[in-house]
């Protein structure tokens, strides 16, 4: 068996009172996954009330903690977990993140990163499969479609839920833009792409929750992200104050 001791991969997720769904993602990560592909597992919470820090103390390596009272958006989950990171590729992902085929996504992403011309990876997203109704595979063929168009083009795009990143260009890029309630991963990855190249995965797909799409709707929640999206590329800044959290 192929092991894969450099470079050591940190995988980063915030946290807040993700109960529900944060088993799944951290167990996906077994004991013999990680030794053999070399990773880490950071938790960084941002202050929960439930049990996510007694789940997270069964599976995390590290668990970061925002200081009492203090209110933390996902950006400074997101780097305050970069920082305790050991590993020279973060792997920023959600609580509610699954891998379809865990050990061709690392292999493939490894070696990807072994050329030194990729700063940074992306994948398609779909809903949890067993979850997945027809307006969700509408809008995810279509936004996943999009996200590979503007990285073709040079504007650089990948979904928060899985950001793949060399340490050193998260370091010079400065990570996350703290001041961003919302559009932080594309804020992100447009300041990436202005430094080198972006690969998206066609053959990888990452699974998320559905829960914000049925909440809210897909008209509502694109409508978002777009208005979000068009004030930090010409604004720097996001037109949402606050992005609530869905449980």
């Amino acid at each position: 068996m192929q092991s894969y001791k450099t470079p050591l991969i940190s995988i980063i997720i915030p946290s807040l009172n993700e109960e529900k769904l944060l088993p799944k993602t951290l167990s996906q990560f077994s004991p013999e996954l990680k030794e053999k592909f070399n990773i880490e597992i950071i938790v960084s919470d941002g202050g929960s009330t439930d049990t996510t820090l007694e789940i997270a103390s069964k599976f995390a390596d590290i668990i970061v903690q925002a200081n009492p009272g203090e209110k933390q958006n996902i950006s400074k989950g997101r780097n305050a977990g970069a920082k305790k990171a050991n590993g020279d590729l973060l792997y920023l992902m959600n609580a509610d993140t699954r891998i379809s085929n865990l050990e061709e996504f690392f292999v493939t992403t490894i070696n990807t990163f072994k050329n030194a011309n990729y700063l940074a990876l992306s994948c398609r997203f779909k809903v949890f499969p067993e979850e997945e109704i027809f307006s969700d595979k509408l809008f995810h063929s279509f936004y996943n479609n999009y996200a590979h168009l503007l990285n073709v083009v040079g504007m650089g795009m990948g979904r928060g839920e899985c950001h793949m990143v060399r340490k050193s260009i998260f370091l010079k890029t400065g990570g996350y833009n703290e001041n961003l309630a919302a559009g932080e991963d594309y804020d992100l990855y447009r300041r990436i792409k202005k430094l080198g190249k972006i690969k998206f995965f066609r053959n990888l797909v990452v699974y998320e929750s559905p829960r914000r799409y049925r909440k809210y709707g897909y008209i509502s929640v694109f409508s978002d992200w777009t208005k979000n999206s068009i004030s930090v590329l010409f604004k720097n800044k996001s037109v949402s104050k606050n992005w609530d959290p869905v449980r």
